[in-house]
């Protein structure tokens, strides 16, 4: 799920069967005092996915322009909006488009894969205070790119 969100369907097949490969592979640098290996899998994710972040912040600019919130005229429907997830779209992917790549891995190990700040320090070779650090740096960045959505008629 991680991957097809971060990079869509046709590329979260590859990328996960990638993923276990080189874990796979780097088997033997793998510590077994881990208490779970889900960590060490999103951290080679998160590297591989690292690999196609310019493809991402352009795929989230893509998105952010091709879907535009429609004009809705009733107040109820104007509040339903507000709330929907159809809505934000654009304007989340936009804001997503604009983080660093590095900001962009923590929002979205920590919303998607639901990790904890332990598992995303330990997923991307960060201490957990940087985790905390980038995830308030993004979520400030988001609030301003983001804003509240000015009412339609």
């Amino acid at each position: 799920m991680y991957i097809h969100l971060r990079l869509g369907e046709q590329a979260a097949d590859d990328l996960a069967a990638e993923t276990f490969l080189r874990a796979f592979r780097g088997r033997d640098r793998y510590d077994p005092g881990r208490p779970s290996a889900r960590a060490w899998l999103y951290g080679i994710a998160s590297n591989l996915i690292a690999d196609h972040a310019r493809n991402e912040a352009r795929r989230y600019r893509a998105l952010a322009r091709s879907a535009e919130p429609t004009a809705i005229a009733a107040h109820d429907d104007r509040v339903a909006q507000r709330v929907s997830a159809a809505t934000m779209q654009p304007r989340l992917a936009a804001g997503l488009a604009r983080l660093s790549s590095g900001d962009r891995a923590v929002v979205l190990l920590i919303a998607c894969a639901e990790l904890t700040y332990e598992e995303v320090a330990d997923a991307l070779g960060i201490p957990p205070g940087t985790v905390g650090s980038r995830l308030n740096r993004a979520r400030r960045k988001l609030r301003i790119i983001i804003g509240p959505q000015e009412e339609t008629l």
